[in-house]
């Protein structure tokens, strides 16, 4: 027996290890029999695709704009022929690229459309290669990118003044000073009342009101000589359904079919199923249209989900 040294222990462990299959590393791709098609999408950079190629067999790229500058690793090493033409490409690997081996390729097109370059990975594949390939471009122009960009900074500006328009109006002023000085605030004050026990849900409803409160307060606005009144609904509601549900709508159908539709419905967030949250429904109505048992239909937010109803909603 004789003692081996670490050098040359180490060089009969590389010696006696199995080589290296540098496919089994990273999985190669399928090779499509036929041309391959791979699109270009404006809004998503980045690598476009995978192509097959084989050492001794040519693949063609074909594109539908004209090129300009074209970027290949290895160009004079790997590559035995490199054609450009003025739209398409055409390569010939040679054999001193291994199996599984991944060459970029990007392309820049000539013209100011977006996206105005791609990237596509060859890939060395141990028998096949993708003898045609066409590249589809859905261009988006520059000119679409800034009327974009204007649009943008046309809605930010119109956020700003009516940011600043809100707080022109109000001011210092909060809580119950805003009410007071819209004019939504009467003699009365806000009253309220607790209807808990008397609304109810329809039959086959998602939805089951826990807790119920309305409110009504005189407004200093008269339409046909009659006193108008601002009126609220604030339901706790329990979705006893499977799918999230947000209302998007409200309409209260009082006394002979008179409907006073909401003009929005507030809702922190979706109820989600087996949960509870607060609902609130807020419109205007004359004195006269105020009084009686109203029905609450709360429309969903997805256009195709039903409407839910509640009956014997009634204000102080």
């Amino acid at each position: 027996m004789f003692a081996l040294s670490s050098v040359a222990l180490l060089g009969l462990v590389l010696l006696t290890a199995p080589p290296v299959d540098i496919a089994s590393r990273t999985p190669l791709p399928v090779c499509e029999v036929g041309t391959l098609h791979i699109e270009l999408m404006a809004d998503a950079p980045g690598k476009a695709g995978e192509v097959c190629i084989h050492p001794g067999l040519s693949t063609t790229l074909v594109f539908d704009s004209q090129l300009g500058r074209v970027e290949l690793a290895g160009r004079e090493r790997w590559f035995r022929v490199v054609l450009q033409g003025e739209n398409a490409l055409t390569l010939i690997p040679t054999e001193a690229l291994a199996v599984g081996e991944r060459v970029p390729v990007t392309v820049y097109f000539l013209d100011e459309a977006a996206p105005m370059n791609a990237t596509l990975e060859l890939v060395v594949h141990p028998t096949q290669a993708q003898r045609q390939v066409e590249v589809t471009r859905h261009p988006r122009t520059l000119l679409s990118y800034r009327e974009g960009e204007q649009q943008a900074r046309a809605e930010v500006q119109q956020c700003q003044e009516e940011k600043a328009r809100l707080l022109a109006e109000c001011g210092d002023r909060v809580g119950l000073t805003v009410l007071i000085d819209k004019g939504l605030m009467g003699t009365g004050g806000i009253v309220s009342k607790d209807i808990s026990r008397d609304v109810t849900a329809r039959p086959g409803s998602t939805l089951r009101s826990a807790q119920a409160y309305s409110y009504r307060s005189d407004t200093e606005r008269v339409e046909g000589a009659l006193k108008v009144v601002r009126l609220a609904v604030r339901m706790e509601l329990r979705n006893i359904g499977q799918t999230p549900w947000r209302p998007a709508g409200a309409v209260l159908t009082g006394p002979e079919h008179v409907e006073l539709k909401a003009p929005g419905v507030w809702s922190r967030e979706p109820i989600p199923p087996g949960e509870k949250r607060l609902v609130v429904v807020e419109v205007e109505a004359t004195a006269r249209e105020a009084r009686g048992i109203f029905t609450l239909e709360l429309r969903g937010e997805d256009g195709s989900a039903r409407s839910e109803f509640f009956e014997g909603v009634t204000f102080p």
